[in-house]
């Protein structure tokens, strides 16, 4: 019986077919309304997890948000909601497991759900907290830069509205192919605890100033400049990798007004036989 209600609910999320229109209910929750207590949502201290799911269920339409494989690679969370009645696909990285890093399962698992929501033209709303993709031998014997490819993969050929908002880190590769402007992102907003670098200030202080290791003092400021100088989203949207910095307690309407504006897009990738996935 939960199984069928489990489905039945699944398939309210869903449209008849790839050419219908998306489902839509009546959404009684205003989305002008701000939601201050997201401003608290990201811990001061960068290495103190927090819980992604607040972010989805605060974005969605009355706190309704159906999670897709719960049980499975739990450092990443998928799913649908709505947000002003039509339905939405979420990705996001969770710090609360594995400090959000990308491994093979959870790039398997997002890179499922958008080729998925791309089928049925669900717009995909993804949230980034990602240090990088997990390190280790287990993960590299495992395939993880071909597991890590089909989430790029999946991204980059996603014709549906996309937009992402940075929360925290989007370091490296793993920033990349979350969504990442250079991935035809259509909308990228950043929060301004948001980190946009190749690596966190940490390590590559260590690396470019490895003489002055031995001197707290030095590697302090080397560390302040570093992070001044290069993880500040407001250099990102100068580059033009972020479209805008915004406030935590707009984000719901920021998201609406978005989806809003991208409703009617319409974008055919280059005409070819058929895609050449990494399998």
């Amino acid at each position: 019986m939960e199984a069928l209600l489990q489905m039945r609910r699944l398939i309210d999320f869903l449209p008849t077919s790839n050419t219908a229109d998306l489902p839509e209910v009546e959404c009684f929750q205003p989305v002008s309304d701000p939601d201050y207590s997201l401003d608290r949502l990201v811990p001061d201290n960068a290495n103190k997890p927090y819980d992604i799911r607040e972010l989805i269920l605060k974005t969605c339409d009355e706190a309704d948000f159906f999670e897709i494989q719960t049980s499975f690679a739990k450092n990443i969370v998928t799913g649908f909601g709505r947000v002003e009645g039509r339905t939405v696909g979420f990705v996001a990285n969770q710090p609360m497991v594995l400090a959000g890093v990308l491994d093979s399962d959870a790039s398997r698992k997002a890179a499922r759900f958008v080729r998925f929501c791309d089928c049925f033209n669900i717009p995909l709303v993804t949230y980034v907290d990602v240090p990088g993709f997990l390190p280790g031998t287990a993960q590299e014997y495992g395939g993880l830069i071909k597991h890590g490819a089909k989430l790029l993969f999946a991204y980059a050929e996603a014709t549906v509205p996309k937009i992402t908002l940075i929360t925290r880190k989007a370091f490296g590769g793993a920033y990349d192919v979350m969504a990442s402007k250079h991935l035809r992102g259509d909308i990228n907003y950043a929060w301004p605890s948001a980190q946009i670098a190749v690596m966190g200030a940490k390590g590559a202080v260590e690396i470019i100033f490895r003489k002055d290791i031995d001197d707290p003092d030095k590697i302090a400021a080397h560390t302040k400049m570093y992070e001044d100088r290069f993880l500040s989203p407001f250099v990102a949207a100068e580059r033009g990798y972020v479209d805008e910095v915004i406030m935590p307690h707009s984000t719901r309407t920021r998201i609406a007004r978005a989806l809003r504006m991208l409703r009617n897009k319409d974008l055919q990738n280059p005409w070819k036989k058929h895609d050449n996935i990494p399998l």
